[in-house]
């Protein structure tokens, strides 16, 4: 079988996931920010369009393989669940033959252009390379990206992004991390809250999707509140259509670690940081953003609902979590974290409640504060 490849970066978001990956740059070209580890150390590059393109032809050629080989198996060409599980189990199909099957056995119609930037291609050549993958993959009907604000707002006029929407970008995804400036610049995120509004407004006023990614727990135990409430702030002026929750996790490799082994930052609890989400919701006024906790990470995965209408029920699950007594409280977090239960719902069932109940004995014997210890430990496993 000839050596088909195709370049996949590192990362894309949870809502990706059946996405096809094409990498158009390479790594970050800010690169600074102190709660990010992906690309340290690794130099930003431009990928060709003549590159891009190559890496789109070899995944349509992947693509006829597997519909081939879907025929040859009885199934006309649709990629089912046999045909998905044939080239997941045969040695002789490597991670791009797997990656294009589970996206073609998922439709085959969105795409992910990776890595952190894509906005910093030239448009020219970003239109060209959505052009030639609609003219490869008729059936895509859905191009994403990441993007910076700063890109947006001072790196591409409003009719450059119309001239992108136009050749099929449908929605970028944004990190806004916060909407204070103090902690923006403590955070070296490269961007003030005011360029976090005039890129997001360009980019909903293209016509472009737009999912604006917020951190909790950025500010830690000192500026939780200025943070969840200056982030409200830029929210409300760009009305985006999804807002998407991402909790903080400061691995050794990250440069704010630094900082908290210096005592000049210092982590919220679980419950802490549940208390400023609701403090961010609270300040949400005047949208018709969804709000989404889309991430592993985020303690209360079951917080998703649309502006204005489902506010209310936003807040009365993070009331109920509040609610519980302490014991109960660590209980949904290490159940959580230990991947036992999905939602508060799960604490309902006895023998997943019991088993959490056992399980925080268990290490209590061990060591009387060790609960908590557990909790943060179990939540490395996610980054």
């Amino acid at each position: 079988m000839e050596n088909l490849t195709f370049e996949i970066g590192p990362i894309r978001p949870p809502s990706e996931a059946s996405s096809l990956l094409l990498r158009v740059t390479r790594n970050c070209p800010w690169n600074r920010c102190l709660f990010c580890h992906i690309y340290k150390g690794k130099r930003f590059e431009r990928r060709s369009v003549e590159e891009v393109k190559k890496d789109i032809e070899a995944a349509r050629r992947i693509a006829d393989e597997i519909k081939s080989l879907s025929w040859r198996l009885g199934y006309g060409g649709d990629v089912a669940r046999e045909v998905l599980q044939y080239v997941f189990s045969s040695p002789s199909y490597d991670e791009h033959f797997r990656s294009v099957a589970l996206w073609l056995y998922f439709g085959g119609k969105s795409v992910f252009f990776q890595d952190a930037n894509s906005l910093v291609m030239k448009t020219s050549d970003l239109v060209e390379i959505l052009r030639f993958l609609k003219e490869k993959f008729p059936q895509v009907e859905r191009v994403t990206s990441y993007a910076r604000s700063r890109t947006a707002a001072k790196g591409k006029s409003l009719e450059e992004l119309k001239e992108l929407r136009e050749a099929g970008l449908s929605r970028l995804h944004i990190g806004l991390e916060s909407g204070w400036d103090f902690l923006l610049e403590y955070m070296k995120k490269g961007v003030t809250a005011k360029e976090h509004v005039e890129g997001g407004r360009k980019v909903v006023e293209a016509g472009i999707e737009l999912s604006e990614y917020v951190i909790l727990g950025l500010g830690g135990k000192r500026w939780w509140k200025e943070h969840a409430i200056e982030t409200a702030k830029v929210l409300n002026e760009i009305n985006p259509h999804f807002i998407r929750i991402r909790t903080l996790m400061v691995l050794p490799q990250m440069p704010l670690y630094r900082k908290m082994e210096e005592g000049d930052f210092v982590l919220q609890s679980e419950e802490e940081m549940i208390v400023e989400e609701r403090l961010l919701i609270e300040g949400l006024d005047g949208i018709t953003s969804t709000f989404l906790s889309d991430h592993i990470l985020n303690l209360l995965g079951e917080l998703e609902g649309k502006f204005p209408e489902e506010k209310a029920k936003l807040l009365a699950i993070i009331d109920r979590f509040l609610s519980l007594p302490k014991e109960e409280k660590l209980n949904y977090c290490l159940g959580r974290r230990a991947g036992i239960y999905e939602t508060m719902e799960d604490m309902k069932d006895p023998y997943l409640h019991n088993k959490v109940k056992a399980l925080m004995e268990e290490i209590r014997q061990r060591d009387p504060d060790g609960v908590e210890k557990a909790i943060f430990r179990l939540k490395e496993n996610f980054l």
